[in-house]
């Protein structure tokens, strides 16, 4: 158990689960040309998976003074394993991962496609390293590898499959990809914030330049539930917009009481919030906020599917 809190099996299991959601629960149903076989998109999600292993290696690294303020009880690098074998276990865990990046680039043809695998490696690196401390710039950059881990779906899945003759459902469907990439972007991005303002004390000791420490935590949190309405808007244009008048309505309700109805509630939440415990509750919250929002593509696909 020591080895899997490290590696955070439990958002890993959650990234792994999104992954297969929109591969199984949304791709295949819409039945698109797609470009990889199932063994295939299991090294995808095993990649992403074992190089956010990584990330959530490195990021307790480097944040072992800070976690021995914020959060005592689960400093595990310097208590239960030492830093020297967290250091190889990150070496371990980034090699495997983006060496199964090159491997599976290379099987579909596309060995461009490695880099990316570099890419989002070396940021997970530099965010925990330098990004962290520099507010705002740290939270976009840890929220833009969460969704860009939708996105590489459709450039693995979609992107080497489209060609002229289906060049207009392919890019709709790697439009609809851009979109729960974008919402799963903003989700964390207010998420980080939350926890900027969880980790406050901490941070603020050791010069942590988060968005709380600059400008306080009562300040911070009006800012996170401006952002808060952003996702809320938009998604209650997308069910006036396109859903209703499709007639979509058990996707319309899902959405409206399992993504929408949770973020007003984390809206009222955050602006009585006083104490640490309160932060954490809604940063749990906008978890299960991003893994209802994921699985509204399946039970979107499915109401158009049998409602046609």
């Amino acid at each position: 158990m020591t080895f899997l809190n490290l590696i955070r099996y439990k958002n890993l299991l959650m990234l792994a689960f999104m992954q297969l959601v929109f591969r199984f629960g949304y791709l295949e149903i819409v039945k698109i040309p797609l470009s990889m076989f199932h063994w295939q998109y299991f090294l995808l999600i095993l990649s992403t998976c074992l190089i956010a292993a990584g990330g959530y290696v490195i990021n307790d690294i480097f944040d072992q003074d800070t976690d021995e303020i914020n959060k005592p009880n689960k400093v595990i690098i310097g208590k239960k394993i030492s830093e020297e074998l967290a250091y190889k276990i990150y070496a371990g865990l980034t090699i495997a991962g983006v060496g199964i990046g090159f491997l599976l680039s290379n099987t579909i043809q596309h060995p461009n496609f490695a880099g990316l695998f570099i890419v989002i490696a070396l940021v997970l690196y530099f965010y925990s390293s330098t990004l962290k401390q520099i507010a705002i710039i740290g939270n976009l950059a840890v929220a833009l590898v969460l969704g860009f881990s939708v996105i590489i779906i459709g450039i693995f899945d979609i992107y080497p499959n489209t060609f002229p003759i289906n060049k207009p459902l392919m890019s709709l469907h790697f439009s609809i990809l851009f979109g729960y990439a974008k919402f799963a972007f903003i989700l964390n991005f207010i998420r980080e914030l939350v926890k900027d303002i969880e980790d406050e004390e901490g941070d603020k000791i050791f010069n942590i330049n988060t968005l709380a420490v600059l400008i306080g935590k009562s300040k911070t949190t009006k800012i996170v539930c401006g952002f808060l309405f952003i996702p809320i808007l938009y998604l209650l244009y997308c069910c006036d917009s396109y859903l209703m008048p499709n007639k979509l309505f058990y996707a319309t309700l899902y959405i409206l009481f399992l993504v929408i109805a949770p973020l007003f509630y984390c809206v009222f939440k955050i602006w009585s919030a006083k104490q640490k415990a309160d932060f954490h509750h809604i940063s749990t919250v906008l978890k299960w906020i991003l893994f209802f929002g994921i699985l509204s593509v399946t039970v979107l696909t499915l109401n158009i599917k049998y409602n046609g």
